[in-house]
């Protein structure tokens, strides 16, 4: 008989149940030990079945294949992937080397290098009409009968009048008057202070620059342009030349009986400026070198005028001399001539203004390599070996300037100083 205690027994021929006490909890999830295979697992292991894997040989670099051609040809490089190689020619290499050996050309002869820059090209201010000129031995064809006289390079002469000059890289002309920006000043807008720089220009290339004038004429341009206050203490100026009172102190003018423009040309360098000048208008300012080559005229300078002396005439031609009758190597004498002008422009609401006119406020000049006791109402220039004529005083060594430094004020009007290069 079957004990109670026992369990209930199982039916004849069946199997036990191997999950009959299985509980599938947490705990015999984490503990299972075997995991489902991924697909590609599975395919690669059915594939290898079939086909197994062969071992991989190590990794060498494509080579590149040459192509025989045939007929003789020469073969032709191709790359890993059949494509023609392209040969790249190296043409920077044959420049490189043609430059280096032009610089070292260069450099190895550095005079004559600058003699062909001179050659071609000239000075840096460019050459002028009188310095192109052909010297006498230019032109001769024959062989020359004895050697040419020794010169001093430096030596300005008709056909190189600056030269050992600062003014060979100065402007010629009015071309060396330049005007600033304008800007309003005061009552005065922009368009009227433009107008006052140009005027101021106007009277300054009418002063210093005019052909008529510099041969020995009135300034008759300038005059005109003065208002009636100005006119008159000038206009005494140029009728009455006296000490401190002398017309060569606003005005460019050459005796022609002693000195005569050697080139129709004068260098100039300097600068303007402008400001407000309070309740009374505006301030222009002019301050300026003017360079002029001369050669000496047929007479002597006298200290005192002489009855013989030409008067002033108001165009000037009658001393007009003709420049091409110089002679090229002639030596020539610079003078230089520092002014500065102050021009005032009054304002036409509270002041008595003559349209279109200039007022004269002050002007200045210092006359480098000029005769110290010269006042007869020229520029008389000290030429290189003449004689100091009676009754004009020496050059003071102390008072020694540099007429071409516009920093430094020099000597001033009637004083007479040592000029340290001309």
């Amino acid at each position: 008989m079957p004990i109670a205690e026992d369990p209930e027994p199982r039916p004849h021929g069946e199997e036990p149940d191997p999950f009959a006490n299985l509980v599938l909890d947490e705990e015999f999830i984490k503990g299972a030990a075997v995991k489902e295979q991924s697909g590609r697992t599975r395919m690669l292991a059915a594939r290898w079945k079939k086909e197994p894997p062969q071992p991989a040989e190590p990794w060498r670099p494509p080579t590149a294949e040459i192509r025989r051609s045939r007929f003789g040809r020469k073969a032709k490089r191709v790359d890993p992937w059949g494509n023609k190689r392209r040969t790249k020619r190296n043409w920077q290499t044959p420049i490189f080397v043609l430059l280096t050996i032009a610089v070292v050309a260069a450099a190895l002869n550095v005079n004559g290098l600058h003699g062909w820059y001179q050659d071609n090209f000239g000075t840096p201010g460019g050459p002028s009409a009188a310095s192109t000129a052909p010297s006498p031995q230019a032109a001769a064809t024959t062989a020359p009968t004895s050697a040419p006289p020794t010169e001093d390079p430096k030596t300005p002469t008709v056909a190189h009048p600056w030269a050992n000059s600062p003014a060979v890289s100065w402007s010629s002309g009015a071309d060396g008057i330049q005007l600033p920006q304008a800007q309003p000043v005061g009552v005065f807008g922009q368009d009227e202070v433009a107008k006052q720089l140009q005027q101021a220009k106007d009277f300054m290339v009418a002063a210093n620059l005019d052909p008529a004038a510099l041969a020995g004429g009135t300034p008759q341009r300038a005059l005109d342009m003065l208002d009636q206050k100005s006119l008159t203490p000038v206009q005494d100026d140029l009728a009455n030349p006296r000490e401190g009172h002398d017309g060569a102190f606003l005005f460019s003018r050459f005796n022609p009986r002693t000195a005569v423009p050697a080139v129709n040309e004068v260098r100039v360098q300097g600068q303007m400026t402008f400001e407000g000048d309070g309740e009374n208008g505006s301030l222009v300012h002019a301050d300026y070198i003017f360079v002029y080559a001369v050669v000496p005229g047929p007479e002597r300078y006298q200290p005192t005028p002489s009855a013989s002396a030409p008067a002033p005439s108001a165009s000037g031609n009658a001393q007009s001399v003709s420049l091409v009758a110089l002679d090229p190597s002639a030596k020539v004498t610079r003078e230089i001539v520092h002014r500065t002008v102050d021009f005032r422009f009054y304002d036409p609401d509270h002041f008595d203004v003559e349209a279109g006119k200039v007022h004269l406020k002050h002007w200045f000049a210092d006359r480098g390599n000029n005769f110290c006791g010269a006042h007869d109402g020229y520029l008389e220039p000290e030429f290189r070996g003449e004689h100091r004529p009676s009754g004009d005083p020496s050059p003071n060594p102390s008072q020694s300037f540099d007429p071409y430094d516009r920093t430094k004020p020099g000597p001033g009007d009637g004083q007479c100083g040592t000029i340290t290069r001309s």
